[in-house]
């Protein structure tokens, strides 16, 4: 039941308890030892320390590290430990900071709690990049060579002026030829003095000149010194039935060691569909950690190759399976830097195999990505769901409208990209969100409100959708406290009733269609929310639709104002329908009218639970 992909959560009161049963339910944490258990919590704590990938442990921190000394091994070795007090105030990464993921995951963990993050170590601390598991963060594999804690020693030496932002000291000389660039737009980087090597295509960081030492190296190569390997390369991958394993292996592995490529930089493999219950293609990909893509024959007849095949086409339906696969796999722009090259069996093994091997224009990893929509809420940010705050916490990078983003801003860490829009280019955002996820990356694209209401889920999901399943980051709508419900309860209860919502926009709706809505809304009774409700272009609709809903109610009907809901200038007022102040509204106000049997009382406004004569339990 343990691994090394299996985090515990251990108690040591009583007051714990429910801490982890919180963090259980939000899936940070996979089993839990509560307060009292048999093993108890310091038993299993022994057992499972060389099998596991972390601890989150409520309880003192003296008592913890006093458990875990005899156990201690080694830097690499070692799981992480997470320290929360019962309040889950605070959470301490007390051991495995940057190689164990400590320190990522007590940042998981005081989002969801709504606690803080205790970062001791020098670089989180101080608001700089930990080069030896910043990587990990943008989807990159380190490599096992070079010294990592010299590196580290020497990032540590370098400081930031906080005013001017040159780095002080002798600079790191980072040498980058693969990946994405975009972690050098981060705060952290800037802070860790980082400047572009020789060799590096990309621009100097803080305006310094380029390095002639290079301390880190950023690549698809292999070689010494310290390297982070960004998933660059692809895999084509073609055999005999039934070949095997150690055929294709010794085939991978001597075209690597030729080309000087890391293995590391490896995102997957791909093969023809027909190809994916080869057993010798499942058991290397799950050795190797690569992801798999199988792809139909007419797919692949599509793309030009270099050597196509007339032998392969009448047996596969395609003229290529190796470069045209690797050619997908690794996304628009890939070039091949292995044309087919074939094995064929040696002593003791059967069959022959080809490969191809395709370099990606900068990452490419769609497969490992995620794309988070996050709904922020109203724009208080105690009005922002656990669940939305994990999931900033997590992402690597954040998507959306600058105004948005300014409101999060206070959550965002030194070491997380912000990607502002504009507010009317909605699918460029979305556009953009899952190209990042496309590269492997952590992605939040941001909605105020709830992202499933008027905002980018719809439109984000439509362009997911148009990937093949096989080759799509995963998807997950975090929602977040809607305008509709905060404006329900700044006004009282008025949504006991059946209620609907309808946007007043026509520039993605006809008016035409507008109008049916608000005559089926007047004919229901309906409690409507009007969205988007008036605008300098747009200044005559809302009145429409007040002439609309008193066909279907008296103009004695109340009605709420809300404007800036959430914000330091929120306003909420009553009216009522007849009386409407067509000119204080704009588009940041909702609008919310009751049906014909709402009222207004003592300042407060509420819509019956059930009609007059209703039987109610």
């Amino acid at each position: 039941m343990s691994d090394r992909t299996t985090i515990w959560g251990l108690s040591f009161s009583p007051e714990g308890n429910g801490l982890l049963e919180l963090l259980r339910q939000a899936g940070l944490i996979h089993h839990t030892v509560e307060s009292g258990s048999t093993p108890s919590a310091s038993e299993l704590l022994q057992s499972q320390w060389g099998s596991a990938q972390g601890f989150v442990v409520v309880g003192a921190c003296g008592l913890v590290t006093r458990l875990i000394a005899p156990l201690l091994q080694g830097k690499n070795q070692d799981p992480a430990v997470v320290v929360v007090d019962p309040h889950g105030a605070f959470a301490i990464p007390l051991l495995g900071g940057h190689a164990a993921g400590a320190e990522a995951l007590s940042q998981r963990v005081a989002a969801l709690l709504g606690g803080q993050a205790v970062l001791t170590g020098s670089s989180g601390s101080q608001g700089r990049l930990a080069l030896d598991a910043f990587g990990k963060s943008w989807g990159w594999r380190r490599s096992a060579t070079g010294d990592w804690n010299a590196l580290m020693q020497k990032a540590a030496a370098t400081q930031s002026a906080p005013e001017q932002g040159a780095p002080l000291g002798k600079p790191l000389g980072v040498k980058q030829t693969n990946g994405t660039q975009l972690w050098r737009g981060l705060a952290a980087a800037a802070a860790s003095g980082l400047v572009a090597g020789n060799g590096d295509q990309s621009t100097e960081l803080n305006g310094a000149e380029p390095s002639n030492e290079i301390d880190l190296t950023i690549g698809i190569a292999r070689g010494e010194g310290c390297r982070w390997h960004p998933p660059s390369l692809w895999l084509g991958l073609g055999c005999e039935r039934g070949t095997s394993q150690e055929l294709i292996t010794r085939l991978v592995d001597q075209e690597l060691d030729r080309l000087g490529l890391a293995p590391e930089a490896i995102a997957g493999m791909a093969s023809i569909d027909r190809k994916s219950d080869e057993q010798a293609f499942l058991a290397l990909a799950q050795e190797r950690g690569w992801a798999q893509q199988w792809m139909p024959a007419a797919t692949l007849n599509a793309i030009p190759v270099p050597n196509p095949s007339d032998a392969v086409a009448a047996e596969m339906g395609t003229a290529s399976v190796a470069e045209a696969a690797a050619l997908i796999a690794a996304g628009p722009g890939a070039r091949l830097l292995l044309n087919k090259t074939i094995a064929r069996a040696q002593d003791g093994e059967q069959g022959a195999a080809t490969l191809a091997i395709a370099t990606c224009v900068e990452q490419w990893a769609p497969q490992a990505g995620q794309l988070h929509l996050v709904g922020s809420g109203p724009g208080r940010l105690d009005l922002l769901t656990p669940d939305a705050r994990r999931a900033l916490a997590e992402a690597t990078v954040w998507v959306g409208y600058g105004l948005y983003l300014d409101l999060l801003e206070p959550l965002r860490r030194p070491d997380q990209l912000r990607c502002d829009g504009r507010l009317t280019e909605e699918r460029a955002r979305c556009a953009l969100a899952l190209g990042l996820a496309n590269q492997g990356l952590n992605v939040a694209l941001v909605s105020s409100g709830d992202s499933g209401i008027y905002a980018m889920a719809g439109l984000a999901l439509e362009l997911w959708l148009t990937q093949s399943p096989g080759q799509r980051p995963s998807f997950e709508v975090h929602p977040g406290i809607s305008a509709l419900q905060l404006a329900a309860a700044r006004a009282g209860a008025p949504l006991m009733h059946d209620f609907c919502t309808i946007s007043l926009s026509d520039r993605l709706t006809p008016w035409e269609v507008i109008e049916k809505r608000l005559e089926a809304a007047a004919a229901g009774d309906f409690v409507v929310a009007l969205y988007n409700p008036r605008s300098k272009g747009r200044d005559w609709q809302l009145a429409r639709a007040q002439e609309l809903l008193l066909a279907g109610r008296p103009g004695t009907t109340p009605v709420a104002l809300a404007r800036q809901l959430g914000r330091p200038e929120e306003q909420v007022s009553l009216h009522t329908l007849g009386d409407l102040p067509i000119e204080q509204v704009d588009m940041l106000t909702l609008v919310l009218v009751g049906n014909s049997t709402s009222r207004t009382q003592d300042g407060r406004m509420v819509t019956p639970r059930g009609y007059p004569g209703a039987e109610l339990d």
